[in-house]
């Protein structure tokens, strides 16, 4: 069963077709990424898979139809991190953290060691007791990152359950380090019941975390395959509109130069 399928996706808007009978299927377990030039409907893709847009076609999630869903339980099992949050209320980052236990029910002292554990994975356990509209825009994202991880966290000594997880540009505001770190961690969460659908910009960071790659180019599926397959110098060229040279790096990784 897949975690995610859609058929025929297809949105359009005053006019322009941002999503044109777009079909995919993502296998469990797997990264992987969105990749297209801006405008090539990545994230309008993504905020069709959460509901957050209206479109036409077919959508389903862990077997069943996105529309049969009850928000509680899907929200158990579907974790979404955007662009951006809006969020201003003077909340510390441990109370924002702890919002992604809003569908569990446990009891308070669980609730707190999951959130600890979502904070010291996401590398944020010293931003714990600041104020979160007081961050910048890189410490916020990976704040939200823990809320995600929390949001998702499956404790030990239940049966385990598929989660999807879905990334919208996570590494834009981002270190280069802190980039590899979630990325690392988005990884790691594939080998635990966790399929991870992410929106990149970057083609290497791509390439190196990346299963599979999806090139969309006007609301269309152009390329679909693993990064050697996809990242050609030809294709490139034709999408981004400049000479890209492929190489590979010492791990036979496909890089972009």
């Amino acid at each position: 069963m897949s975690p995610l399928s859609c058929r025929q996706l297809t949105l359009e808007r005053a006019g322009r077709t941002l999503l044109d009978g777009l079909d995919l299927t993502l296998a469990p377990g797997t990264v992987t990424a969105l990749l297209g030039p801006n405008g090539a409907g990545k994230s309008t893709l993504l905020k069709c898979l959460t509901g957050e847009v209206s479109c036409h076609g077919e959508i389903s999630l862990f077997g069943t139809p996105r529309a049969s869903w009850q928000g509680e339980a899907l929200a158990r099992q579907l974790g979404v991190l955007p662009q951006s949050s809006t969020l201003s209320f003077p909340f510390l980052c441990e109370e924002v953290v702890a919002l992604g236990r809003l569908p569990h029910s446990e009891p308070h002292q669980e609730r707190d060691r999951i959130v600890r554990a979502a904070l010291k994975h996401a590398g944020v356990v010293h931003l714990a007791h600041r104020l979160y509209p007081d961050l910048s825009g890189g410490e916020r994202q990976r704040v939200q990152f823990a809320r995600v991880l929390a949001q998702l966290w499956q404790p030990t000594d239940r049966e385990p359950i598929e989660r999807l997880l879905l990334l919208d540009e996570p590494t834009a505001a981002l270190d280069l380090k802190y980039q590899h770190q979630l990325l690392d961690i988005a990884r790691a969460l594939a080998r635990r019941n966790t399929t991870v659908l992410v929106v990149l910009h970057d083609l290497n960071l791509a390439a190196r975390y990346a299963d599979r790659l999806l090139m969309l180019a006007n609301g269309r599926l152009m390329a679909d395959g693993s990064p050697t397959e996809v990242l050609t110098a030809p294709l490139l060229q034709a999408l981004y509109g400049y000479p890209a040279r492929v190489i590979q790096d010492p791990d036979g990784i496909p890089l972009v130069v």
